[in-house]
């Protein structure tokens, strides 16, 4: 079985796709995933570039027993698109950077990570960067959920 590769991007790699990268590396562990299924984040901005995530995302994620200190920031590559079987964007603002800079022979799937959700009323994950802590635990709770419908479509070859 091929494994699968999932690429979280958000804006500066430091709230919601880093969150959402250590929410589904703890899923596909504890699903004994890990062995089919291969996770990373970064973000379009080069900003954060080697930093760690923000600490208002790193204290709601590991009070909630998602461990993410030890991420860092890191900018989307040309290799990303030919490593990651689906690249998942938080928002339409972010896919549309990616898809600026998609290689023309990228064989992958592009896509908002929300459309994974099919019970969400949102499209986007609402950048809690700017917020309180109110905003870190909502993207987290939306994250977790996605994440979720996101490992079953996965294990069962939907994508």
């Amino acid at each position: 079985m091929k494994k699968k590769s999932v690429l979280f991007v958000c804006l500066g790699n430091i709230c919601r796709s880093p969150t959402a990268h250590a929410v589904f590396q703890k899923l596909i562990n504890e699903t004994e995933s890990n062995d089919y299924i291969e996770v990373d984040s970064c973000g379009t901005g080069d900003w954060h570039i080697g930093h760690k995530p923000d600490e208002r995302a790193i204290s709601v994620a590991e009070s909630n027993d998602f461990p993410m200190a030890h991420l860092r920031a890191r900018q989307i590559s040309k290799a990303d698109f030919y490593k990651f079987d689906l690249i998942l964007a938080m928002d339409k603002k972010n896919l549309i950077d990616i898809k600026k800079q998609c290689p023309i022979d990228f064989e992958g799937k592009i896509d908002l990570f929300l459309n994974y959700f099919p019970d969400s009323s949102l499209e986007e994950v609402p950048d809690p960067y700017f917020g309180s802590e109110k905003d870190f635990i909502f993207s987290l709770e939306l994250i977790v959920k996605t994440s979720k419908y996101l490992i079953k479509s996965l294990i069962n070859n939907k994508e």
